[in-house]
């Protein structure tokens, strides 16, 4: 299958914005692919290179990029930095580069599917010493055989930003459009094997015989079951009838695969995290009764000195951490709160209820206490029993989880099953000091916007304390674009000073210590509530301070 096919797709999908239109080009794709390209195809138009679950990474940033159009065009890098600049988009570049720079120049060859993608997986597998020219020669072949636009889509799969508007909804529709199955049948496979490249697949040899035989397989992560937000206490208990409250816990959701002596260990975002915790796989060998199963619960952080729980974000370092993985378990011990069981013994056990899953986990665990444990919970007799323990609950942790004991497990679901309560934080009044130019269709407005509070109340001095840049719609971005223009004090490549003249109301999950801002501080998931005409400064250092210690003084 010739790449330009491909490209032809990408080009009617970025051009076109409506979901229904993206949808029947995608299908028509899928329609004319070969069937043991499908899983590629369905990849590549997903932005991708690798499988969700795969750590994997082609591992070439932008300044590498740069580096291989200046060697494939002959321009400088500087140039290419400029039109970078100018354009928002490193696809753009390249498309433009190579169509300025006659053909005579560059030995094109008709470029494949195939051969694209196993080029661009091969980046993952370039290591050591001289990997990053190997990897720069590696794409600049590929570039020097494209065309222009060809090349645009080399880059930007690359780089990973493909930018054509294909979510996974659109993929979803598409298979079930191409291959004349439900798409609820196609939704269903995918939060079992969250592989749409495999789904599409099986939709087109199998048909939806095929996609109903997809189920949960040890070794492979699925899409969990989550939570929605209640307003309140009493509105989440008003819900069910039989319910039971747990903790909920500030740390890192685990699906823990145990098939014999083997175990995996996953995060809700598919990512393998077996390596960064031996410590766990331990734990699991020994407090798991059973041969087969997959269980679920929270990992949270210890304190060696104290006991207590620490913040999610210090325990996120193990999860990041590729190397000294001994020391890290020593300096962040950890702590498995389990409230699941969704397959035991061969068994799935999703169509069963939460209070016989709650049941089945309990026979299936080997208390280790402080260690691998079932999470807190309490089935409350009556609203004052669900008050003090949700009180306990916000002191010791993030709040509870309100939980239909009826309830069927659903992977990948917000039913309102279960429902998250946790106590409201007061929002901050936070400066916009700095920001940083959008890409792709984004390229003229600002994308991202640093926040800032004042030191303190007699000082001028801006003191950053998180970064706001998801959440916010196209016209939001586009109309505080218009209000910080003439606030432009200087400008350093993408990076923008402003003078801190406009104030927001911004709410948080939370506060967190963090050294990457020179508050000390951070915002965990910053979100715009409304803009502060009325304010002229922002808070100062010292409410998130105050704030920051009312949040974790009682975890401690």
């Amino acid at each position: 299958m010739k790449y330009s096919a491909l490209v032809e797709t990408y080009e009617k999908l970025e051009k076109e914005s409506g979901k229904l239109k993206k949808t029947e080009i995608l299908s028509n794709l899928l329609k004319k692919t070969p069937t043991n390209l499908l899983p590629k195809v369905v990849l590549l138009a997903s932005g991708k290179i690798f499988p969700t679950k795969s750590e994997e990474k082609t591992g070439i940033a932008n300044k590498m990029m740069i580096k291989t159009l200046s060697k494939t065009t002959g321009l400088s890098e500087s140039e290419i930095t400029g039109k970078f600049r100018d354009l928002g988009d490193l696809g753009s570049v390249a498309e433009e580069c190579i169509k300025s720079k006659t053909q005579s120049s560059l030995a094109q060859k008709k470029l494949t599917v195939e051969l694209v993608f196993n080029n661009l997986q091969k980046l993952s597998k370039i290591e050591g010493e001289g990997s990053q020219d190997r990897k720069v020669n590696l794409i600049s072949e590929l570039l020097s055989s494209s065309k222009p636009k060809e090349a645009k889509y080399i880059v930007r799969t690359s780089v990973e930003t493909l930018r054509i508007g294909v979510a996974e909804g659109i993929t979803r529709d598409a298979i079930s459009k191409a291959f004349k199955v439900d798409k609820k049948m196609v939704e269903r496979a995918w939060f079992l094997n969250p592989n749409y490249g495999k789904i599409a697949k099986i939709a087109k040899e199998e048909g939806e015989n095929g996609l109903k035989k997809v189920s949960l397989t040890i070794g492979n992560p699925y899409i969990v079951m989550l939570g929605e937000s209640a307003g309140n206490l009493e509105q989440a208990m008003g819900k069910y009838e039989d319910v039971i409250i747990e903790y909920k816990y500030d740390g890192v959701r685990i699906e823990i695969h145990k098939n014999k002596d083997k175990v995996l260990l996953f995060t809700r975002r598919l990512e393998d995290v077996t390596d960064q915790f031996p410590d766990l796989v331990k734990l699991a060998k020994k407090g798991i009764k059973s041969n087969k199963c997959i269980v679920e619960g929270e990992l949270i952080g210890i304190d060696p000195k104290t006991n207590g729980s620490i913040p999610f974000q210090q325990l996120s370092r193990r999860v990041q951490r590729k190397y000294d993985i001994e020391k890290m378990t020593k300096e962040i011990p950890i702590c498995m709160q389990l409230f699941d069981i969704v397959y035991l013994e061969g068994k799935s056990l999703l169509n069963k209820d939460y209070e016989t899953r709650r049941k089945k986990l309990k026979e299936t665990i080997k208390i280790i206490k402080g260690k691998f444990q079932l999470s807190q919970s309490l089935i409350p007799k009556n609203i004052k029993e669900a008050r003090e323990f949700y009180q306990k609950a916000s002191m010791e942790q993030e709040g509870i989880m309100v939980k239909n004991l009826k309830a069927k497990y659903q992977p990948g679901r917000r039913v309102g099953q279960w429902l998250k309560v946790k106590p409201i934080l007061e929002p901050l009044d936070l400066a916009i000091i700095s920001a940083e130019w959008g890409t792709g269709k984004r390229s003229s407005w600002f994308g991202s916007f640093t926040l800032g509070c004042l030191k303190n109340e007699v000082s001028d001095k801006y003191l950053a304390c998180g970064k706001l840049g998801t959440g916010l719609s196209d016209e939001q971005f586009e109309n505080l674009t218009k209000k910080l223009k003439d606030l432009v004090l200087e400008e350093k490549g993408r990076e923008v000073k402003l003078k801190p003249e406009v104030v927001i109301e911004v709410g948080y999950e939370e506060i967190q210590e963090s050294p990457k801002y020179e508050s000390g501080y951070a915002l965990r998931f910053p979100r715009l509530i409304r803009f502060r005409p009325d304010r002229e400064k922002p808070n100062e250092l010292k409410k998130i301070k105050n704030l920051f210690k009312q949040q974790f003084s009682s975890k401690k």
